[in-house]
């Protein structure tokens, strides 16, 4: 949830009194927030948050300028837009602002702040209605027990539904009662002491379906499968042991990959579908962008910088060249330079960030696929990975 405005119209001070903590520094003195500062908090009724205050829009000079420009860079990564106003103004900064996000499509709630020293005038809610459709919520960061109920059920209302609970994963694979089975590697790779975000995600989602999980590690299925009676409705693999799952699951039981599973979830599944498919079609001296949503020490084995590019230049025979994005880094190169781009499950952003990230690849028909889904593809068991979700066995390209 990012917080805009001017300078001084207590963008801080409204997070401040909206979460019931001092997570923000507040001073009378304008532009005290120079760059976008995160804060994660929980809030009740919406969850878990991520507030993003933002410096004053209508900042000056050229460090102004650039402080500006981080601001409405953090309106890719939102999920919802807090545009705080005071003194009844609503002028050529706030209009700019507003169309940015109606150009992004995020969702936006009006704030007059300060309220209690300046009411708002019935002039300013006509204006702002006129010109963005919205209504001005009153508020007073000095009062915030007389204003925040109104205040949050209006964020809640105005919230993407994805950004206060996320689509289910498997529930529709799956039945009350049913055994879903997992397999996780434990390798050099596997954070210390935890699982990783995927997994667990997945194991609550199972739980709130009713259903049993089963977690092992790869070199166990065989064994367990054989001295138990137990048939899973569904495994879900790790994607870098696919052909080891592929050999050791019987085909009548649905198979496929916590990163398919969040594909789905996050991503746009039949834009994955088609671009995985491109991966036959790849030549010598085609650039790669493989697109991670996290950042973490890189080794050895690491998936998206030495796996994946091993797997595709061994399966298309072909002399690929491969850049590797973190977090939510820009594109080293313009994107028309690549060929394909390949997206991670993406378990560290939301569904909004995800679509802003793939935005420019798709306007310049630049095909797009998944982690799980390339590898899936390259080990020649995509469309059993996919099968559980298409529900059809014929091949993923003839679906489409």
């Amino acid at each position: 949830m990012g917080i805009f405005g001017r300078r001084n119209v207590g963008k801080s001070s409204l997070i401040n009194a909206l979460v019931g903590q001092d997570i923000a520094i507040v001073s009378d003195v304008a532009g005290t927030t120079t760059d976008p500062v995160k804060k994660s908090i929980e809030v009740h009724g919406l969850g878990p948050l991520i507030f993003i205050d933002t410096a004053g829009i209508d900042d000056t000079g050229d460090l102004g300028e650039l402080r500006i420009k981080k601001s409405m860079a953090a309106l890719k990564l939102i999920d919802l837009a807090i545009l705080v106003l005071s003194e009844n103004r609503f002028e050529e900064h706030e209009v700019r602002l507003t169309k940015e996000l109606n150009k992004l499509d995020v969702p936006y709630v009006v704030v007059h702040n300060k309220s209690d020293l300046t009411p708002v005038t019935p002039e300013l809610r006509e204006k702002v209605r006129s010109l963005t459709g919205k209504e001005v919520a009153e508020y007073s960061a000095m009062h915030p027990g007389k204003y925040n109920p109104a205040l949050l059920r209006m964020i809640k209302e105005t919230m993407p539904p994805t950004a206060i609970k996320s689509r289910g994963l498997i529930g529709d694979l799956v039945k009350p009662g049913d055994t879903v089975l997992l397999i996780t590697p434990i390798d050099i790779e596997a954070p210390e002491g935890r699982l990783i975000l995927p997994q667990v995600q997945v194991i609550r989602d199972i739980l709130d379906n009713d259903c049993t999980a089963i977690v092992l590690k790869e070199r166990e299925v065989d064994a367990f499968l054989r001295r138990t009676r137990i048939r899973p409705a569904l495994v879900i693999t790790d994607s870098q042991v696919f052909l080891k799952a592929d050999a050791s699951i019987p085909r009548d039981i649905p198979l496929t990959s916590f990163s398919i599973v969040l594909a789905r979830q996050k991503g746009d599944f039949a834009e994955y579908l088609r671009g995985t498919l491109k991966i036959g079609e790849l030549k010598d001296s085609d650039r790669i962008l493989l697109l991670e949503s996290c950042t973490h020490n890189v080794t050895c084995d690491d998936i998206g910088r030495v796996k994946i590019p091993r797997w595709l230049a061994s399966f298309t025979g072909k002399k690929l060249e491969f850049d590797t994005v973190a977090g939510l880094d820009s594109f080293p190169r313009p994107i028309e330079d690549y060929a394909l781009v390949i997206q991670c499950g993406g378990c560290m952003v939301t569904h909004r960030q995800l679509v802003n990230r793939l935005r420019d690849p798709k306007k310049h028909s630049i095909p797009v696929t998944n982690y799980g889904m390339a590898i899936a593809y390259v080990h020649g068991i995509f469309n059993r990975a996919t099968e559980p979700f298409t529900g059809k066995k014929e091949k993923a390209g003839d679906l489409l």
